[in-house]
């Protein structure tokens, strides 16, 4: 049985393309794999706080020396950080605010992106802990940015490789639903070949 944590991290709740997409997606793994157990983590229904100085002090203080005040800052941490243990496979819903991520996304990775938790650095470099597990990433773009004349303001699908590649989540296919600002015929044909690529990751 496996197990996979969703993350969603637009902030609208309707008309959403990210929040459609993966909810296909999961809909089709269920209809393979009923057993899965799926944990649901909305960033815009339940917000992250955003680090703060005393966030960053409980995170640098080991833990057996933190005091009672920065065992319960690193708390919400560490339960973010053990969804991500506990998950086989991770799906995110991420879609393009002003060429990034969503802020919410952003103060996820704040949370689990973790010096000597989720990577560790070592006379080689760093090393990512979050190995052998699968990422889907659905991206969702106004315009066209994984290919043409605006791939180079693409800051979201290459953050998002580089930040998860580091705490060792280096299985990632990203799904892109793009030019759907270019009206109802481009949404149409995004949202078409999306759901061809669903088909042909989880074939019937």
């Amino acid at each position: 049985m496996s197990k996979i944590l969703h993350i969603n991290s637009s902030v609208r709740n309707t008309d959403s393309i990210s929040r459609k997409v993966t909810a296909e997606f999961l809909s089709k793994w269920k209809a393979k794999e009923p057993n899965t157990v799926i944990v649901d983590r909305d960033l815009a229904a339940n917000p992250l706080p955003h680090l703060t100085e005393q966030t960053l002090g409980a995170f640098f203080t080991p833990a057996e020396q933190r005091t009672p005040e920065q065992v319960e800052i690193a708390k919400l941490s560490e339960s973010l950080v053990q969804e991500l243990f506990d998950a086989d496979v991770i799906v995110i819903g991420a879609p393009m605010y002003n060429f990034s991520i969503t802020s919410g996304l952003k103060a996820w990775i704040d949370h689990v992106a973790r010096a000597g938790v989720t990577f560790k650095y070592t006379d080689k470099g760093p090393v990512g802990q979050l190995t052998g597990k699968k990422v889907y990433v659905f991206t969702s773009r106004g315009g066209v940015y994984s290919e043409g004349p605006y791939a180079a303001m693409d800051f979201h699908g290459t953050y998002l490789r580089a930040v998860l590649g580091f705490i060792g989540l280096t299985d990632v296919t990203f799904i892109h639903s793009e030019g759907l600002a270019m009206g109802d015929a481009g949404v149409d044909k995004a949202l078409a070949q999306t759901s061809n690529t669903i088909n042909e990751l989880l074939p019937a």
